[in-house]
């Protein structure tokens, strides 16, 4: 069964490559009966018309949940990892702290993380797997992360290694988003994928396979780790360029708490103000939607007896929500107040200094001008 929909962005896909007669998958090799009616599969190479993300749009292999890894028993590969786990664990402080590998097969690099002065733990969902590694002295979890709500049993994880397993995934974006809510505030992750840089340099056509559904470049990489909530604060080709690793820490929340206290001084800083004169007789200029924010948030509008603005369109209509009349500045020779507060953000200047000239050249009552600031109210007359 073929998508025509990107996996992560959900764009469009657009076929790059057609081949025929595939293997439907890398591992489980038929056997010689099997051989009478096993078939080929074709496959469609994709790039996604939004986030450029190359995937295949066939269905994942029927294992896809499982890892199964042949290449972790390489003493190059081992000799590797170690270096490469000490480095991070030293560089982001996870000194006993807890660390999980999503994905980790019969533990070829769980075995490693637990030779260091932290507590590994694995998450793998072949129950084959987690038998083999709980005989080898592991600390395993059977599960698999497809909900964003899965909570991993050690969390709140200090740091999540996904390690040749995110491209198999038909929903990163879930995985992504779960291991997001059972990471700390100072969390990190690293995801490892393989190259597609290195194959298209390398004109690899023979790299496609069912169990890779993405095939990830450093640009996408850091667009599907980004969007799900991540800052890539490390990304390079490793592994004689075979491999990519990001390494990424949970974004904060931007805390902007303190615009509450900033309302409440605004809006006691007008009131008070407001206070120095008779009953709806003050106006504000400017119906632009910071004023029209501010006379919502401040409750002033009984005490407005209109708002003006130069925009014609504007005129002879009401505020939205506080339902003040909007006029043009011709009102205050009609029906004067005794005080106008400008809110009008950069053009405030501006219209102070129209209306200034405009009290030089005509008869009015006098005229109290304020300007509304980013720190609060600033009385100009």
């Amino acid at each position: 069964m073929f998508i025509d929909r990107c996996r992560v962005c959900n764009n469009k896909l657009e076929v790059l490559l057609e081949y025929k007669n595939m293997p439907k998958a890398a591992q489980n090799m038929p056997s010689l009966v099997e051989t009478k009616t096993e078939k080929g599969e074709d496959l469609e190479i994709c790039q996604c018309t939004g986030c450029s993300l190359v995937q295949l749009s066939n269905s994942p292999v029927p294992y896809y949940k499982e890892v199964i890894r042949a290449s972790a028993v390489s003493e190059e590969m081992k000799d590797f990892r170690l270096h490469q786990f000490e480095q991070i664990i030293q560089k982001y402080s996870l000194q006993n702290k807890t660390i999980a590998e999503i994905g980790c097969g019969n533990g070829e690099y769980l075995s490693l993380l637990d030779k260091f002065d932290i507590n590994a733990c694995g998450i793998e969902y072949a129950k084959q797997s987690i038998d083999f590694c709980k005989n080898n002295g592991l600390s395993v979890k059977q599960m698999y992360i497809e909900d964003e709500e899965d909570i991993i049993s050690e969390t709140p994880l200090d740091a999540f290694f996904i390690l040749n397993f995110f491209e198999h995934l038909p929903d990163p974006n879930t995985t992504l988003r779960a291991l997001h809510k059972n990471l700390s505030e100072d969390g990190i992750g690293v995801v490892e994928v393989p190259n597609f840089n290195m194959i298209l340099k390398n004109n690899l056509f023979s790299e496609f396979v069912n169990d890779h559904l993405f095939y990830f470049t450093k640009e996408t990489l850091k667009t599907v780790l980004e969007i799900n909530g991540f800052d890539v604060v490390e990304c390079e080709e490793v592994w004689y360029n075979y491999i990519i690793t990001a390494i990424v820490r949970k974004r904060k929340r931007i805390d902007i708490s303190h615009f509450k206290e900033q309302q409440k001084k605004i809006t006691q800083e007008i009131k008070k103000y407001i206070s120095n004169f008779d009953f709806q007789d003050v106006a504000v200029y400017g119906a632009g939607h910071q004023a029209l924010a501010i006379l919502s948030m401040a409750n002033i509008k009984e005490n407005i007896k209109y708002v003006i603005d130069d925009a014609t369109f504007k005129q002879n209509k009401y505020t939205p929500a506080t339902h003040i009349p909007i006029v043009s500045c011709e009102m205050i020779k009609e029906k004067p107040v005794s005080a106008i507060i400008i809110m009008a953000a950069s053009y405030s200047d501006e219209i102070a200094k129209k209306i200034q000239k405009q009290i030089q050249n005509e008869v009015y009552k006098p005229l109290k001008i304020s300007i509304l600031r980013d720190y609060g109210l600033e009385k100009i007359r």
